[in-house]
């Protein structure tokens, strides 16, 4: 199984708005996040995003097929952190290794230093991918609602 990252560019908003929807809405419905989760958000957000000069936008692919994305912002300064916000993988695809190999592949584009995400501290899979990968918790966390907490991590 090769991972591999394709850009996204402004042609590609649908398409990545409709992965983004399919990818986070077994999320929307377990947490009722409505503020925050991107399965909500207007097709709008992914344009403006794909405008901004800091985001780099991927598709990860496997064996060329689109299974998920990436977002990175990158301010491209010395110590400003990157960030990133989100990552998804589309629900058959989960579960694979792919995530992990496509944030590895970003800090390898992006530089190793420097990093921070934030995911909900009730997802325990999603925590230990990023912790396995060496990221680590600031301590810092936002409560959403009654269901969810954002907890941050930085590397």
């Amino acid at each position: 199984m090769k991972i591999e990252l394709m850009k996204i560019t402004l042609k590609d908003t649908k398409e990545i708005w409709e992965m983004q929807v399919k990818a986070f809405k077994e999320l929307l419905d377990k947490y009722q996040d409505f503020e925050t989760n991107p399965a909500s958000e207007p097709i709008s957000n992914i344009e403006m995003r794909l405008k901004q000069n800091f985001t780099f936008f991927y598709f990860i692919c496997v064996d060329n097929k689109k299974v998920g994305a990436i977002r990175i912002i990158d301010y491209k300064e010395k110590y400003k952190n990157k960030r990133i916000s989100p990552i998804f993988i589309l629900p058959e695809y989960r579960n694979k290794g792919m995530a992990q190999s496509a944030i590895k592949i970003c800090e390898e584009i992006h530089g190793n230093n420097n990093w921070e995400l934030s995911t909900i501290l009730q997802e325990k899979g999603n925590c230990y991918l990023y912790e396995k990968l060496g990221y680590h918790s600031t301590g810092k966390t936002q409560v959403i609602n009654d269901r969810l907490t954002l907890i941050f991590y930085e590397k």
